[in-house]
């Protein structure tokens, strides 16, 4: 495709579909509606995946989509199976050595396991295990398709995907001498960013983060050049797809690829929106809640799992909304129902007046003959929401969010921070934890020398705890760990960081709800990107764009300034707002941005953060999407909440004797 033809409009032009539909109409029309060919088309299959492909394969499809496609049984590869030699078996499987063994193990001798095989690889395979398929005569003839889907990644969202590196923090910089486990942790990194662009048949810009150096006699380590190496291998991967039938020949999209570096505080930060507070309070496994439900014939409650995805309107509503947006509009939609019910009303008016809490409109509606599906969705959220209502109150997170918040942006330091810790010590230790941690990423001299031993026992935190802060220097890019004459270990950053706030406040962007005045530097960089405005310098392109690409073509035009509101103080917003507002959290503004013409979309828009990325970032690339009229997409090593983030930096030096033994 040529730049001409996609200045303004995606690759896919009139039949866009966003990032996870795509992949989702892959693996079921490509892939499995391919093997119902010949005299196979009226007959069941099995499908054979590996551990890796049957996460890929959950999280674009249901259960149900694969059986309409044909498919009665999925096995594991590795799992003892029954031999069905009437039946043709579907395999999407890894290109490695095992699974191979396995396939050939399967369809060989005189009675294979299966009829016969179509076989998919998640991502290219070697020759070398081509031609171990094609030298046995006897299967060859069994297997009647050998192809490689080039999709070896989990779409977590419909415009977010992993590459389910979760040790990747440990294994890039945990251990600077252990370069094999990093450039492996690269590699397949590498391989599997890729395949979302074949998978796409998009063709990227690929512009990294440059590596810092303090000064000319500062050697450059391999932690500064892990963004650079990255970009190489995704390089190197595209173009072996550029012999692939439909995949462009010009540059379709953009692919911004960052690490942990670019911002230190989201991955902290109390985010006050559904989907993150739900996962930060409520010790999720997953996306997988477990509700109590009325017991049957008035016996004790019962537990039930549900899945908070997108298949749940009210949560799909709801999930970028602020946690008070989302109450409220939980409530009236409760009061909602209850106003247009005459049972429930005649049941309300038998009470002695006054207004019901939504628990006790919750219990009304529940106990009606009419209860639905809706309302059994309506209901699980009541409880979600008023569970997480109770540990702000009980945590008083407010006032600490209120603290983190004004840290960032300059308005509080030291001084408050002293205060805070002596006067809330029922405090929990992981929320000083990252109190501290937010201090020592935005003031890192506060930590030197005797300071920071002053603040560990101020904090009453445990050594492994204050691991965490002391790592956070392990993320900063160019930095240094010194010895200091107490023996107390001395905390340096970027030179060049500001010493009062982290980041300035949006302009034109007047917050009215409490609390979110906080947002992840990748807004910036994004928005940026779009304008042609990111620093070649800061952010270099492996194969430079033309002139035409950035800031001239219509996509560039999209984001205008605003007028700038007049700045509010800050310490006044309200909890709750004016129905009005459309500031990307509220629910009012997601239903209109869900529905959204994705045919007016411009080039699509990849940024890919090494590390792990966060709730309230993938919040962000939805809110630019409908902004800047391109579909943002959200990569990442792995997708982590404030504790599991926390623990994952706590292990970066989990073997060392002394914080001030590691030298950087």
């Amino acid at each position: 495709m040529s730049m001409s033809d996609s200045d303004s409009t995606s690759s896919y032009g009139s039949d866009y579909k966003n990032f996870r539909q795509s992949s989702r109409e892959r693996l079921l029309h490509e892939m499995l509606r391919s093997a119902k060919t010949g005299d196979s088309k009226s007959t069941w299959k099995v499908l054979i995946m590996d551990k890796l492909t049957v996460k890929v394969m959950s999280y674009s499809c249901k259960m149900a989509d694969i059986t309409d496609e044909g498919v009665s049984l999925v096995e594991d590869i590795y799992r003892r199976r029954q031999p069905l030699p009437s039946m043709d078996a579907i395999y999407f499987i890894q290109p490695s050595k095992e699974n191979v063994i396995m396939l050939l193990s399967d369809m060989a001798g005189r009675t294979p396991l299966y009829r016969k095989a179509f076989v998919f690889f998640s991502s290219p395979v070697s020759r070398e295990l081509v031609n171990n398929i094609k030298k046995d005569t006897t299967i060859l003839p069994r297997i009647v398709a050998l192809k490689e889907m080039n999709l070896e990644y989990f779409a977590i969202d419909s415009q977010g995907f992993i590459t389910n590196n979760e040790r990747a923090l440990e294994e890039l910089l945990g251990d600077e001498e252990n370069t094999r486990k990093a450039v492996a942790c690269l590699n397949v990194m590498a391989t599997r960013i890729a395949t979302v662009f074949a998978s796409l048949r998009e063709f990227p810009y690929v512009r990294y983060r440059a590596a810092k150096s303090l000064d000319a006699t500062t050697m450059t380590t391999f932690r500064d050049l892990i963004p650079t190496k990255l970009a190489a291998g995704v390089w190197d991967c595209l173009m072996r797809y550029k012999s692939l039938p439909g995949f462009p020949k010009t540059e379709t999209c953009e692919l911004l690829i960052l690490d942990r570096s670019v911002d230190q505080i989201a991955p902290i930060i109390h985010e006050w929106t559904y989907d993150a507070i739900c996962h930060d309070l409520l010790n999720l496994e997953g996306n997988k809640y477990v509700q109590e439900v009325p017991g049957k014939t008035g016996g004790p409650p019962e537990k039930k799992e549900v899945l908070l995805e997108d298949h749940d309107p009210v949560w799909l509503e709801l999930r970028h909304a602020h946690i008070a947006d989302a109450s409220e509009r939980l409530h009236e939609k409760m009061t909602s129902f209850i106003s247009k019910n005459k049972a429930a009303q005649i049941q309300h008016g038998s009470r002695d007046g006054g207004e019901l809490s939504t628990r006790e409109l919750q219990k009304m509606v529940q106990a009606l003959p009419q209860y639905s599906e809706q309302i059994d969705k309506l209901s699980l959220h009541v409880e979600i929401a008023g569970k997480i209502n109770k540990s702000i109150r009980e945590l008083e997170l407010r006032e600490l969010g209120q603290l983190e918040q004004d840290l960032v942006f300059g308005d509080a330091g030291m001084k408050d921070v002293i205060k805070f810790l002596t006067t809330k010590e029922d405090t929990t230790r992981e929320n000083k934890l990252r109190l501290l941690m937010i201090l020592a990423a935005i003031y890192p001299d506060k930590f030197e020398g005797e300071k920071g031993l002053n603040l560990m026992k101020l904090a009453k935190l445990p050594s492994e705890d204050m691991n965490a802060v002391h790592n956070l220097r392990l993320l900063g890019g160019s930095s240094d760990t010194k010895k200091s004459s107490t023996g107390a270990f001395s905390l340096k950053f970027d030179i060049h960081k500001k010493k009062r706030g982290a980041r300035k406040d949006r302009t034109g962007v007047e917050e009215t709800w409490q609390l979110s005045r906080f947002y992840p530097m990748i807004e910036e960089l994004i928005e940026k990107l779009n304008k042609g405005e990111l620093s070649k310098d800061d952010y270099p392109c492996l194969n430079d764009p033309s002139q035409t690409f950035h800031g001239t073509s219509q996509t560039g035009a999209v984001n205008q300034a605003t007028v700038p509101n007049p700045v509010q103080s800050k310490r006044t917003h309200k909890w709750a707002r004016p129905r009005n507002s459309d500031d990307g959290y509220s629910s009012d503004s997601i239903l209109r941005h869900a529905s959204s013409d994705f045919k007016k979309m411009g080039q699509r828009i990849f940024v890919f953060i090494i590390g792990g990325a966060t709730r309230s970032e993938l919040r962000v690339c939805h809110k630019l999407t409908t902004k800047l009229k391109r579909e943002v997409v959200l990569g990442s090593s792995s997708i982590d909440d404030p504790p599991q983030f926390i623990t994952k930096l706590k292990l970066l030096t989990a073997n060392e004797l002394s914080i001030d033994d590691l030298q950087i």
